[in-house]
């Protein structure tokens, strides 16, 4: 391609997605010429049938407005002069390039032959780090100008604008880095990658210097990585416990709360108390405080603690997933440090797995399978080195952290380094210790300090100051986190790629082809493997045979086990002996290993080490098996998960007891620990997260909320439901149906609906979205269009969306002000008693002699409300309405007991849907009103 050539920007609007039934509703092009626009070209196009109402609101262009225009046939001769001699370009270029050329056949002219250029593939590889890649979305992350969403001109003018950034942020790579991607492009759409090859050859006629962050080692540009230096201060601050003297630090920074005041006080005293006795350190070890959402307690307990910890005794923060893990370090931590005369100094924390390992991922820019998302994942990569001092792929949104790429060049740990690579230096877990031993703050994640209980080593340092926050969700993470699970599906997978011709097992006999004994230890070892795979699938048959094949997961007794028939019963016998033959092969050929380590060179070095990687886990799996097959102690519950097959299955060993922080490994670790969140306390159950901890004696201070919730917000039942569980499932929905579809009309304002069961909202959504797409409003549901946070983003961007939610969806929605004003909850959250694991989890508590009803469903049912109700009010100047559909909310008396979890002054109001309506009516009024204002 010549630089002076001109590229034609193209975008068009259609009836739908079928070329063969649909027909162009509107064409724009952008002409552009040595990086500026030197033309533009927009018509609308008569498709000679109607545009569905779908159609015409997301494009604006009706029917009406396309009777006047031309149709296709009339100017296709037009449009083909002007795309001739072009380099297309488009945005999804599969779809717009074949849509105007089945036009063309239509219309009797020739296929369009010219090169083309995709920048949804561009933005892939050179922004790597954007959350989504639609075009609105690029458009307003790079502040180009967008005016008409959805209408050909103005998709096409921003898709020009988008191809001249992402070209200056190629020209702005460093040359090593644009060869190597230039390497890798042939596998991008049509002539992408002749684009990068011409970028690439006129950047090698010019003697850019090296930009000075970064530095190229092996052929590779990295960002140079700096560690912070923590610097005490030479004279001493205390903490000021008076209104006065944190109004004096907060300066215009931050605002002064009472509540968030007292919290502050209360965290300062439990970690600043002098040391104490062995008999009252245990007592007062741990302390829990309920603090409300909304009233920063994030900064309530990171401020007060920034005068207690150092590098030697860091505060180490657990929290409930790696997303707020960013969230406390990206917003949270520089609010913070604005008013500190001593800032923290923060370091996010992470299994090892969540890290580049720079020398595999060299390695496999030289050898690495010919597949297209593979290599664009190479590319992007490669670009986000220039940008990254972590090697942390959660900085990469858009990307499958089990795709082959990742598990091929994730981190193994500092153990598979080796000393003498060159890479060593400049390596991503070094770089994170380092940084871990110049913070005060290190933020972690409870399934990562659950997982402490299980590594030889402990990755965390000792210190007097732990925070859990969001605590609600540990004992659930310390379940998970130790939940033992071995799968005969991927085991027999992982068999069949390792022994496959050209896998693993033959690359690696090849570098001991003279040494006979390895050679017939691996024939052995092999054989054994088949054994395995034999033997574990005549098990998990058998046992599928007696269970209900609608079951997802089923719970397995010893007395099951133990009744399998005699042929079956010798096969589960086998197993742990085979597996016990494999593990002692294996060690022979993993001393092989070793010592050809230290001769080989650093492919060979990887090679090896995959090996070392697979024999430890068919060691790891022969572990669980037998765990599964003999460890009967009654806080252990027996899963088995079957696939689709019902040949292969997950075989899960989850531990009832796991959240009993006293036996775990870590809890000794720490001095001083605090468990916060919004929802700790539960009415007539004060001790139920305690209990459920193994810390019974913790005491529990309640923060009061700032917000007036009796002002602030409506609890609305309808007086004429159905109960739910009096009803068939199929009456529930209907009646689901009509409420929902009913109070959606009520209002043009954004919609949350929980549900407890997917099915139910799969059924609820299928009844109603069809319908509302073609009035112009959108329901997104959860498991349809995208993963919760891309759904919670296009949720928060629309004015009057309907969002369906289960699970996750009842909590953590942080949407303040008109964002969610309207609530609807479709049942009481109780779980499902027939759910194995549920089951299971009230048989282990009856056993106990805990009525488990009172002591954990309801518990748990009024923090999942308490959980939904807090998503309506983050701010003092928040309004919402939550409507509870099912009325056993107002007829039972556990009903009755569950209305305690709302804050004390707001009563659930029976009122008819009608009145409902009205209510919402006024919010509709109320907000037309302020827009005329």
């Amino acid at each position: 391609m010549r630089n002076d050539q001109i590229y034609a920007v193209v975008d068009i609007e259609t009836t739908g997605t079928d070329p063969k039934t649909d027909r162009i509703i509107q064409f724009g092009c952008v002409l552009v010429k040595n990086g500026k626009i030197i033309n533009r070209f927009a018509t609308d196009v008569n498709p000679n049938k109607m545009i569905s109402k779908q159609i015409q609101n997301l494009t604006k262009i009706s029917n009406a407005r396309v009777q006047k225009a031309p149709y296709f046939e009339d100017i296709a001769p037009t449009l083909y002069n002007l795309l001739a001699d072009t380099i297309f370009v488009a945005h999804n270029i599969y779809f717009d390039y074949q849509f105007l050329n089945h036009e063309f056949i239509r219309c009797g002219m020739p296929k369009l032959k010219i090169p083309g250029i995709d920048t949804v593939e561009l933005a892939q590889i050179f922004l790597p780090k954007e959350p989504s890649f639609r075009l609105m979305d690029l458009a307003e992350r790079f502040g180009l100008t967008h005016e008409n969403p959805h209408q050909a001109d103005s998709d096409a003018e921003v898709t020009a604008a988008l191809l001249l950034y992402i070209e200056s942020v190629m020209r702005a790579l460093p040359l090593v880095t644009m060869e190597q991607i230039s390497r890798l492009a042939d596998q991008t759409g049509m002539q992408t990658g002749s684009f990068i090859k011409m970028i690439t050859q006129e950047m090698r006629q010019l003697t850019t210097p090296l930009a000075e962050e970064l530095q190229v080692v092996e052929g590779v540009a990295l960002r140079k990585k700096v560690v912070p230096l923590f610097t005490h201060n030479l004279y001493e601050r205390s903490f000021p416990l008076k209104k006065r003297g944190k109004e004096r630090l907060f300066g215009s920074e931050l605002f002064f709360y009472k509540e968030q005041a007292r919290l502050m006080n209360l965290v300062y005293r439990h970690f600043a108390a002098p040391k104490e006795s062995s008999e009252t350190k245990q007592v007062n070890k741990n302390l829990m405080i309920e603090a409300a959402t909304g009233m920063g307690k994030t900064i309530g307990y990171l401020l007060p603690l920034a005068y207690l910890a150092t590098p030697e005794e860091p505060l180490i923060v657990s929290t409930a997933s790696l997303l707020l893990q960013d969230q406390l370090l990206k917003q949270d931590l520089p609010k913070v440090n604005k008013v500190l005369p001593q800032p923290l100094v923060g370091t996010v924390v992470k299994g090892q797995r969540h890290y580049l390992d720079l020398a595999r991922f060299k390695a496999k820019l030289s050898d690495f399978p010919k597949q297209k998302q593979y290599q664009l994942y190479q590319m992007a990569t490669l670009v986000w080195l220039t940008q990254t001092e972590t090697g942390d792929f959660d900085e990469l949104n858009r990307i499958r952290l089990n795709h082959p790429f990742f598990q091929d060049v994730c981190h193994r740990g500092l153990a598979s380094l080796d000393e003498k690579s060159p890479f060593y230096a400049y390596d991503f877990l070094r770089h994170l210790r380092q940084r871990m031993k110049a913070s005060n703050l290190l933020i972690v994640n409870h399934a990562f300090l659950a997982r402490e209980s299980l590594r030889k080593q402990p990755l965390l340092p000792k210190s007097r100051y732990l925070v859990i926050d969001e605590a609600h969700h540990l004992a659930e993470n310390c379940e998970q986190a130790e939940r033992q699970v071995v799968s005969t599906g991927v085991f027999r997978k992982k068999m069949h790629q390792v022994t496959a011709d050209g896998g693993l097992f033959e690359q690696v006999l090849a570098l001991v082809r003279n040494d006979a004994s390895f050679s017939s230890t691996l024939a052995l070892y092999i054989q054994e493997l088949h054994a395995l795979v034999e033997n574990q699938e005549i098990l998990l048959t058998s046992l599928l045979q007696t269970k209900d094949s609608e079951l997802q997961e089923l719970v397995i007794t010893k007395a099951e086990l133990a009744s399998l028939p005699l042929e079956v019963q010798k096969a589960k016998d086998k197993l742990c002996l085979y597996y016990e033959e494999a593990n002692f092969l294996g060690s022979k050929l993993l001393a092989t290993c070793q010592q050809l380590e230290q001769e080989t060179k650093a492919r060979t070095e990887l090679l090896l080490t995959d090996f070392q990687e697979y024999l430890a886990f068919v060691n790891e799996s022969g572990k669980i098996f037998a765990n599964w097959l003999t460890d009967w102690r009654k806080e252990l519950v027996h899963f088995l998960v079957p696939d689709r097959n019902r040949i292969t299955g997950e075989c899960q060993l989850l531990d009832f007891a796991a959240p009993l922080l006293p036996r775990t490994k870590w809890y000794d670790r720490y001095e001083k620990i605090l468990y916060i969140g919004g929802t700790l306390k539960v009415s007539g159950n004060q001790q139920y997260f305690s209990r459920r901890l193994g810390i019974p004696e913790t005491k529990l201070k309640v923060i009061q909320s700032p917000f007036a919730y009796e002002e602030q917000t409506r609890l609305l039942v309808p007086e004429n439901g159905p109960v739910a569980n009096k009803q068939s499932p199929e009456e529930y929905n209907a009646y689901l149906i009509a409420s929902i579809e009913s109070l959606i009309r009520s209002v043009d304002r954004p919609i949350l609906v929980l549900f407890t069961a997917h099915e139910v909202l799969q059924k609820v959504y299928s009844a109603l979205h069809k319908q509302f797409l073609i009035e112009g409003r959108e329901i997104l549901a959860q498991g349809v269009g995208g993963s919760r946070e891309k759904l919670l983003r296009r949720f928060s961007r629309s004015s009057n969306s309907v969002l369906f939610g289960a699970d996750s969806f009842w909590e953590g929605v942080d949407l303040p002000g008109e964002q969610l004003e309207v609530l609807i909850v479709t049942r009481l959250p109780f779980e499902n008693p027939k759910r194995p694991l549920v089951a299971a989890r009230t048989q282990y508590l009856e056993e106990q002699g805990i009525n488990a009803f009172s002591q954990e469903t309801l518990p748990k049912a009024a923090l999942r409300l308490r959980q939904a109700y807090g998503r309506l009010v983050r701010g003092q100047n928040d309004y919402g309405v939550m409507i509870v559909l099912d009325r056993r909310l107002v007829t039972t008396s556990y009903g009755k007991r569950l209305t305690k979890a709302f804050p004390p002054k707001v009563k659930p109001e029976i009122t008819s849907l009608l009145e409902i309506e009205t209510v919402l009516t006024d919010l509709k009024k109320a907000e037309n009103q302020e827009k005329n204002e």
